[in-house]
This record gives structure tokens, sequence and C-alpha cells, in this order.
């Protein structure tokens, strides 16, 4: 665990948190929680659950059992507050292409009841932290992959969040980008912010503090990178994590 996720309460907690389609449970009771300055990768290949776990995490839909807890309010009885301490990227893209890179984060900061000269200062800041204070008066249509993620990166960090959800935010982003996107959020733990990182691609698993393998809706293992190498008796994550899933990283295909 990262020095400064020592805290005397999580950030997000996960419990025993269950979810069906139909006759197809996606996710069958899954618990895991993430500490203030806490970077955790949630690794599992496409259909795991990761996706699932995430639209119950932002209020997307509801979950069958379990209790889902932000900075210690409860999803179910208090959403409004829960939702409030979340920020989130989606694997699919959000932003309004024909607004601007600082209308876009000025509509986030409404909604978040922030406007007028602390709406300005935060957003000057985002901005700034990712090293997008040239393109704020830029349309998003006209700015590459990487940096429209970078834009998701700082709208949602804009109302300050206590948890930081990336959904596969690095998909279809060049190698470069995705190095970029991830060192960026992982400075992120110096803030005391909890990031939870799903992803199918283990080398971005590699730099966080613990790693939770989520597979046919079950968490299969959870600890270190290096704790999970050496209990599967293997070389490296990548060779642990194909030995768990029985698969490993697969091409995409749709989310689940």
């Amino acid at each position: 665990m990262h020095e400064q996720a020592i805290a005397t309460e999580w950030s997000l907690q996960v419990e025993d948190v269950r979810k069906s389609y139909g006759e197809r449970e996606a996710l069958k009771g899954v618990s895991l929680a993430v500490a203030p300055g806490e970077f955790v990768a949630l690794l599992g290949p496409n259909g795991a659950g990761k996706s699932t776990l995430f639209q119950l995490l932002t209020g997307l839909f509801n979950a069958d059992g379990g209790v889902v807890r932000v900075c210690g309010h409860d999803m179910r009885r208090e959403p409004v507050r829960a939702l409030g301490r979340i920020g989130v990227v989606f694997q699919q893209m959000t932003l309004d292409l024909d607004l601007s890179v600082e209308a876009n984060l000025v509509f986030h900061a409404r909604l978040h009841g922030i406007a007028g000269r602390e709406s300005k200062a935060r957003i000057a800041d985002a901005l700034q932290r990712l090293g997008l204070t040239e393109r704020a008066r830029d349309r998003v249509r006209e700015l590459s992959g990487g940096n429209r993620r970078k834009v998701e990166l700082a709208r949602a960090l804009v109302h300050r969040p206590s948890v930081l959800l990336m959904d596969e935010a690095t998909v279809g982003l060049d190698p470069a980008s995705r190095r970029q996107l991830l060192d960026e959020v992982l400075a992120l733990r110096e803030s005391e912010v909890g990031i939870l990182w799903a992803s199918h691609l283990v080398d971005e698993a590699e730099a966080a503090d613990r790693v939770i393998v989520l597979h046919r809706g079950k968490i299969l293992a959870e600890g270190t990178p290096q704790g999970l190498v050496a209990a599967s008796a293997t070389t490296s994550l990548a060779e642990a994590f194909l030995q768990m899933t029985g698969g490993g990283e697969r091409s995409p295909g749709p989310p689940q």
C-alpha cells in the first residue's frame, strides 16, 4: 500500500455487492475497499464485471444486494452525498465535442454547485495540472484522443473528489498517451485521492499499490503486484493473471 494510504477509514467500501441481468449473474458478492491516497487496480478480462461494478459505483444502476459506501456515505441511503465525493472517467467519452475545453469544465462545476471565482480557480488549477492551460479555449473536437482524456480527467477533478474511478480509461489511446494518463493519475495519490483503476491490461496494474483480480463476477485474488506474483509462483504479474483467469488479456469486446 502507498505510504499515503494509511487511514482510519476507507474512501470507498464495497461489501458483498451482487448484480444480475435476468438469469445472468454479473457480480457475485464482490467486496473491496480503497483507502485515501491509494491506487487500486481492478484487473480483469473483458466480461469480468468491471463495467457493471462501475455502473453501480456511479449510481447508474442499483445493486441487487450488498452495500457501497463513499467516505462513509451509503450509496443507497445518501446518494447525493456519496456521488458528490466521486470523480469518474468512463470508458466511453462523455464530453461535448462542440464546446470548448473550458466550457465543458464550467458546465460540470455548475452541476456541483461551484460557480464564479471558485469555479474559475478550480478549472485553472485542473488545466494547469494536466498541461492543458493553452488549450482551454479550443473546442474538444480539435483535440487528440490523449488530450480529450486529459480533459475528462480534469473535469473529474474540478469538484475535488475523494474517490476517482477510471473505467478502462486508456482504451483507444496510443502507448505514449496511455502511459502519460496513468502517470497523471498515479500522481494524485499525493492529494489523498483514493483511486480505483479498472483495466484488462496487465502493464497498467504493475504500478498499483494493490491489485484486485476480478473474473466472471468474482474476486479471485487481492494483493500487491509482487505479492500476487509470489503467491502464484510465477515470474510476472502477466503470468500470474493468466494463471488465475485461464485466459489473460483478451481482445476488446463488449464490456459487462
